[in-house]
């Protein structure tokens, strides 16, 4: 029995066919994981306003406290916050903010290691934060679920970083997949987000695990799309010019709800003197009035969306649901909330894609627009814009719709939205919070490219007269060499896993000595060729 259970884990974890198997497990459990996280938020949601959903009920009581009226909008943060403060302060600080950008700087920093607690922790305090009326999305929070299980995973077998790295994308991509039944999207979020690279091991094993969690989920929740919305069309290519416009328009949207969200957490950093556990307390009452004034904020907001795109709001009152939007969600992580941006970003960009498709609609009466296209579009572009995944952002919008008659102008305003923003600012919503705290994932994927391009002949310097012929060949057995062919990114491995002051440098196995390379010409090297 112990012998079987060796090869199986040699298989895992050592032979590449055993990655299908890893994303099969990893699937599975982020499946399970985004139906248990969903359930936690309507249930929570239930048990405080007596339905699955308040925000599209109006400013009402709760059906569970009738006799506080609309104010309990007031109490229910506050409560929510009381509860989930400590809980994260104490357990997993990292389980604060939306979560992509943790999970981001795991895999780029941290060799893909995310400590086991954090699913546990982020999977309650978010449905808390949403479930008592934070505005924020569920994306973030299983991203950071789905990738905490499959590091979790990955640690307890002991896979090699690189391998680790691959199970954390595999759960990014089947808590998307599973939450948004989006499985083509959930691919590509992870490849563009969270790997931030594209190969074929990469994509064959999140496609197996995005594929695995989705059929879970559906499983057990069935076929169930987050917004249902009238068919749209495009009626002729003299519309695409005003989709081109409405791209630009969302790109400057993106952007400005990026600085808006931490804009707000800096105010909210510098007016709180108390402690970190009390502050989401604290700041849930800013956010209950925000609620008692627009109770549309309550919550993640799909049926608001949905009922905007569809035609149910005045142009005034979608402007007034977009600033709400960034202002609630802003205000929801600035006080220390645990939630996503990525169905805020959506939010944004249907209401202002359906306003600007009736401006549209009114100047050229002619054309036979449909409003409701405009904020699909919308719906794209400004994530793209945010977030600087255009893949994703097509395909993540087309799978919760629906949607493929759309497709080309949807495919061109997310292209001049990215391309717009990108020269706006290299930043996106997700880097922007790690380049706060003095960390610049962008830096370190630059540098590492150099490093693998750099070689060690490039780098290495004369034998130093201290090394003799003859203690090298007295430690020919036992002492580890690199090749001058070999790049500087492997010749700081073999420093670092030998904790020696340098190595020889052979021109080839076996072949003549031809240099010597510690970490001062590795980095005198990468220097000279950065600058």
């Amino acid at each position: 029995m112990r012998a079987l259970v060796g090869r199986a884990h040699l298989w895992l974890t050592r032979r590449r066919s055993g990655l299908v198997g890893l994303a099969l497990i990893i699937g599975a459990g982020a499946g399970l994981g985004a139906v248990v996280f969903r359930y936690l938020i309507l249930g929570i949601t239930d048990l405080v306003t007596g339905r699955t959903d308040y925000s599209d009920a109006g400013r009402v009581a709760s059906l569970h406290l009738p006799a506080l009226g609309p104010w309990f909008l007031l109490l229910a943060p506050v409560v929510g916050r009381l509860l989930y403060g400590p809980l994260v302060y104490r357990f997993a600080p990292e389980a604060r903010g939306h979560g992509v950008p943790e999970v981001m700087v795991a895999v780029a920093r941290n060799g893909g290691r995310i400590p086991a607690r954090v699913a546990a922790v982020k999977s309650l305090a978010s449905a808390l934060c949403i479930g008592t009326g934070g505005s924020v999305g569920r994306e973030g929070p299983i991203v950071q679920i789905g990738s905490a299980l499959g590091s979790s995973i990955g640690q307890w077998l002991r896979v090699p970083d690189h391998r680790l790295k691959l199970m954390v994308a595999c759960g990014a991509a089947g808590g998307i997949s599973a939450t948004f039944n989006a499985p083509v999207a959930g691919v590509f979020f992870a490849l563009e987000i969270i790997l931030r690279a594209f190969s074929a091991e990469a994509f064959g094993v999140v496609v197996i695990s995005s594929v695995t969690a989705n059929v879970i989920a559906h499983a057990i929740v069935g076929d169930d799309h987050i917004i249902a919305l009238p068919a749209y069309s495009l009626g002729s290519a003299a519309e695409l010019p005003l989709y081109a416009l409405l791209g630009l328009l969302a790109a400057v949207a993106g952007w400005g709800f990026a600085r808006v969200l931490y804009l707000v957490e800096d105010l909210c950093d510098h007016l709180w003197r108390g402690p970190e556990w009390l502050r989401p307390a604290a700041g849930g009452l800013l956010l209950g009035g925000v609620l008692l004034a627009l109770p549309q904020m309550y919550g993640v907001g799909y049926p608001v969306l949905e009922k905007g795109i569809s035609g149910g709001y005045a142009i005034g009152f979608l402007l007034v649901l977009l600033v709400g939007k960034m202002l609630a969600t802003s205000l929801t992580i600035g006080i220390g909330g645990s939630g996503g941006v990525f169905a805020p970003s959506l939010f944004v960009g249907g209401m202002l894609g359906t306003a600007f498709g009736i401006v549209a609609q009114a100047m050229f009466p002619g054309l036979g627009l449909s409003p409701g296209a405009f904020g699909l579009v919308g719906m794209a572009a400004v994530f793209a814009a945010a977030s600087h995944a255009p893949i994703a952002a097509v395909l993540i919008v087309f799978e919760l719709t629906g949607q493929y008659s759309i497709i080309l102008p949807l495919m061109a305003a997310v292209a001049l939205a990215t391309g717009l923003s990108h020269l706006i600012s290299r930043d996106t919503i997700y880097t922007l919070k790690l380049l706060r705290r003095g960390v610049d994932i962008d830096a370190d994927s630059r540098a590492d490219g150099l490093l693998r391009a750099l070689t060690v002949g490039q780098a290495m310097r004369p034998v130093p007269d201290s090394v003799t012929a003859e203690t090298l060949a007295g430690d020919a057995v036992r002492l580890p060499t690199v090749l001058a062919g070999d790049s500087l990114h492997d010749a700081l491995r073999a420093l670092g896993r030998h904790e020696t002051t340098g190595l020889p440098v052979l021109a080839r196995p076996g072949g003549e000595l031809v240099g010597w390379i510690d970490h001062r010409d590795v980095l005198g090297a990468y220097g000279r060729a950065a600058v």
